[in-house]
């Protein structure tokens, strides 16, 4: 009996072991950077106020470019990033969801986010997608087409910041998208993080269709959706659950563009508090065809030290990646010592930015989605010296790791059987987390993941 009971225990425990999420190496590729200052003029017909951007991310506009120092936030943690405000034009920067062009190896569409961070302070920044085209030879990062987004249908529910003109372009007051897929045929699924919304737009960029979020038969929203307002006193509640920049970071698509999975930045509040629903994060299905919501939802729990994602996108028709990562920036080596103080070194490094390939297909009897595996992207094998760049570390790191030490990951996709591509998003001019006083740069690795990309 005793043999028996043996036995039966360390079947448990094999069985347990291969259900854990496993983490596997990755290896770099290859690396491109596309500098932080890359600028862009508005198109023509863009309202003029689009030559400068920048101007109200202070506590009063300010329509002097160059005069206001870009820094990670405040005294006596923040550090300058040698880069200021205003600019002149529209920056190219925070990649915020990536895809590969359909029938063009190499070429990768990628979102920009909603401009300088919030609602407030975005009214100048042109919302637009690019393709892009990284050279990893020689680590280069090429943009071949922007596409702006305007809405001359009128298809906006709500009044834009551009709403008196004809070509009614939107900016990032407007929207935060966050997440993009290519529809066959052309136009463009994004997911959106002030409503939460999903929006379709045609090829051109024209906005086509936008839907709010669904979940439970419940509107979800967030404190930034236009239609809530501030209480006429103080004590008035505001019915909303999803988080501030918290609305849909990742949208993946099925192989046959059926159905979207629409997955939040971070957790829920429990309805009419400030508490976490719990360590996770809620995904909800969006019929394409149909325009609505299925009624189905998932739950993706978050690994332990995360506190949000960063993409989310299918490699086949129930397995997916999944960026993972903690609100810190910079390369753990030159954290702070006691006594030491910014800008000398990183006060919070980065400590959990991860991969994880996950299964949609067999949630458990909670509605998890099952972890499969990860690759630690603060431990990237680069025995052949490809990265073209380490940043600000200490001395005696090893030269054969490299780290993506990056605030804000939030581009991740399959680029074939034993490839993934990753991006940043360089949060013009308030990231610095490849160097202590230098805005980040739009980084992107190819890394050889053949291991994950197989797991099951």
């Amino acid at each position: 009996m005793r043999t028996l009971l043996l036995a039966a225990t360390a079947m448990l425990a094999l069985m347990g072991a291969a259900s854990a999420e496993q983490r596997v190496e990755a290896r770099l590729a290859g690396h491109a950077i596309l500098p932080a200052f890359t600028m862009e003029l508005p198109p023509a017909d863009a309202p003029r106020d689009a030559l400068v951007s920048g101007k109200f991310t202070g506590d009063a506009r300010n329509d002097r470019p160059g005069s206001v120092p870009g820094t990670t936030g405040p005294a006596p943690n923040g550090r300058p990033t040698g880069l200021s405000l205003p600019f002149i034009g529209q920056p190219v920067q925070g990649f915020s969801g990536i895809k590969p062009v359909a029938g063009e190896a190499g070429a990768y569409w990628v979102l920009t986010d909603n401009g300088f961070g919030n609602r407030r302070n975005s009214g100048d920044a042109l919302l637009a997608l690019r393709k892009i085209r990284p050279d990893f030879r020689t680590g280069q990062v090429a943009i071949e087409q922007t596409i702006f987004f305007t809405d001359p249908d009128r298809r906006v529910p709500f009044r834009i910041t551009n709403e008196g003109t004809d070509a009614r372009y939107l900016t990032g007051s407007d929207f935060d998208p966050e997440s993009i897929q290519p529809i066959e045929g052309g136009g463009f699924w994004i997911g959106e993080e002030f409503g939460p919304y999903i929006i379709r737009l045609d090829a051109q960029g024209r906005v086509q269709q936008v839907h709010s979020t669904l979940l439970d038969g419940k509107p979800l929203m967030s404190p930034d959706n236009p239609a809530l307002t501030v209480g006429a006193t103080p004590t008035a509640g505001v019915n909303f659950r999803a988080r501030r920049s918290g609305g849909y970071e990742g949208m993946a698509m099925l192989p046959d563009g059926s159905r979207l999975w629409a997955l939040l930045e971070q957790p829920l509040f429990v309805e009419g508090t400030d508490r976490a629903e719990g360590n996770f994060i809620r995904m909800m299905e969006f019929d394409t065809a149909r325009g609505a919501w299925t009624g189905r939802s998932l739950k993706y729990r978050l690994a332990e030290g995360a506190a949000a994602i960063g993409d989310f996108n299918m490699i086949d028709e129930r397995r997916a990646l999944v960026i993972e990562r903690d609100n810190a920036e910079g390369d753990p080596s030159l954290a702070c010592a006691q006594g030491q103080q910014p800008p000398a070194c990183f006060h919070a490094p980065a400590r959990v930015k991860r991969v994880s390939l996950v299964d949609l297909g067999a949630p458990d009897a909670e509605g998890f989605v099952r972890k499969i595996a990860y690759i630690d992207l603060m431990q990237i094998q680069d025995p052949e010296g490809v990265a073209r760049t380490h940043g600000d570390r200490a001395p005696n790191a090893p030269a054969n790791r490299f780290s993506f030490p990056f605030f804000t990951i939030e581009n991740v996709a399959m680029v074939d059987a034993d490839h993934i591509i990753v991006g940043n998003d360089n949060n013009l001019p308030f990231s610095a987390g490849r160097h202590l006083t230098r805005a980040d740069d739009n980084e992107l690795i190819l890394l050889h993941v053949p291991e994950l990309l197989r797991a099951r």
